[in-house]
């Protein structure tokens, strides 16, 4: 079924119940595990004896594998059934979770969680691509709204969901959850979601242009996490030089996995430009925020979970009405507005410390933070999508998730040693305050000037164009 033939569903209906539910839970999968992690990273160390560098990786290792491939995901379901590829990945990463949850050693977890990212490459683009393909076009700011907002709710809950299994059963419970969840999710796409694809996709797949990029993340991740160590120097070459030779080979590949075309409609452009700044910022504040509240605010992982819940909430009840609120005016506000409320919110959270309590030091910070990524995510997305045709959904949706997670991997790569933190440091209180507060600064300023830039750049027009 083309995209022409399927963008028929309407949103009231089973069938658009089904594809939302079905791409909801998909993408909550890793949407949940990129910060799920995060407040288990603590006892994760204890238990395995990590250094802070090796955490880092159980980070990063999951989104570099992610961001780097999510692109030939998005190709393949274009090619070959974005349903099916979505299932596809659902299973890769439901095993990958499952090696996470046994693993013994932290290398083993480092390599597990590559393997979740490869997974989640898969699933990721796929999830958005078929409502972009199903949904009929009146239907889709709507649907995308309710995709964001209940999406979302999965990164929001991760820290709470993370602490709860930690306090009260095993930090590997942490990733052995989502292999129930998986079964639901691959059950309600293969009876309910109407398979779609692109009628013009390539049949070659750019597997030179796969590799470089991800060893362009991998060593800048690597050269950025192991900095002054004697072979930081020699992955920084090899990450400027991978970089230099992917955008060689898409432009001169036949069939190349990224179109380097898409990027000449500057609505598209500017959008992922915006993304990258605040999907950076984002994850910086939940990576910091949440070993803050453990390390100098002496919170327990459940309790440094439940701080997260007004951020969960706002989400919850608020980012489908930011998708019908952009639908109606137009992205360039909200898209505006959202980056520069997140930034209040987060020169608020830098109030956080071994001495303020939770209803003046971070309650407040972290709601205004959470509204304001509650106006933001549905706007950002459907702006993105409406600006690729409907036949490149996958390969969109694939271009902005992988901006996302690489301002986010490069973000915790490079903040820690930007603000002076290395070795056993992010347990020691005195030296990890300081530096808190010099990464939310930081955090800050890149969601000030997402917001400028999307002033400047996002014309509302781009959600009413036929």
């Amino acid at each position: 079924m083309s995209a022409s033939e399927a963008s028929e569903v309407r949103l009231g209906t089973t069938t658009g119940r089904a594809v939302i539910a079905a791409a909801v839970l998909g993408s909550g999968l890793t949407m949940l595990d990129g910060t799920v992690v995060n407040v288990a990273l603590k006892t994760i160390g204890e238990d395995l004896d990590a250094s802070l560098a090796q955490l880092q990786w159980v980070s990063n290792g999951y989104l570099v594998s992610l961001a780097s491939l999510i692109l030939l995901g998005g190709s393949l379901g274009d090619r070959f059934g974005r349903r099916r590829v979505f299932v596809l990945g659902t299973v890769w990463f439901a095993a990958a979770s499952l090696l996470c949850g046994v693993a013994p050693h932290p290398e083993v977890l480092i390599a597990a969680r590559i393997l979740q990212g490869v997974g989640g490459a898969l699933l990721t683009p796929g999830s958005l691509a078929m409502i972009q393909g199903a949904f009929a076009h009146d239907d889709r700011p709507a649907a995308i709204g309710a995709w964001s907002g209940l999406g979302s709710i999965a990164a929001a809950l991760g820290p709470l969901v993370g602490g709860l299994l930690i306090d009260y059963a095993h930090w590997r419970w942490i990733f052995l959850i989502n292999l129930p969840l998986a079964v639901v999710t691959v059950v309600i796409a293969r009876h309910w979601v109407p398979e779609t694809r692109d009628p013009h996709a390539s049949t070659r797949f750019d597997l030179p242009g796969a590799l470089l990029a991800t060893l362009a993340l991998g060593a800048t991740t690597y050269a950025l996490i192991e900095w002054g160590g004697e072979l930081a120097p020699y992955a920084a070459v090899v990450a400027v030089v991978s970089a230099a030779g992917f955008v060689l080979v898409e432009r001169r590949a036949r069939e190349p996995m990224l179109a380097l075309g898409i990027f000449a409609d500057r609505t598209f452009s500017a959008a992922n430009a915006m993304t990258l700044l605040v999907y950076a910022a984002l994850g910086a504040v939940l990576f910091f925020l949440t070993l803050q509240l453990q390390t100098v605010s002496g919170y327990t992982a459940l309790a440094a979970g439940l701080a997260s819940l007004p951020m969960t909430l706002c989400m919850l009840f608020l980012a489908a009405k930011g998708g019908e609120l952009s639908a109606r005016i137009g992205p360039r506000l909200p898209m505006t507005l959202g980056p520069l409320v997140m930034a209040g919110g987060t020169l608020l959270l830098m109030l956080v410390d071994d001495e303020g309590t939770y209803w003046t030091h971070v309650l407040p910070g972290i709601t205004v933070f959470g509204l304001g990524l509650a106006l933001m995510v549905a706007p950002l997305t459907a702006t993105v999508l409406a600006a690729a045709p409907d036949e490149h959904a996958g390969i969109a949706s694939g271009v902005n998730n992988a901006v996302a997670r690489a301002g986010s991997l490069l973000a915790v790569a490079a903040l820690p040693l930007a603000v002076g933190l290395g070795g056993e440091e992010y347990a020691d209180p005195a030296a990890f305050d300081g530096a808190y507060r010099s990464a939310l600064l930081a955090c800050a300023a890149l969601l000030a000037a997402g917001g400028v830039l999307s002033w400047l750049t996002i014309r509302n027009r781009v959600l009413t164009s036929e």
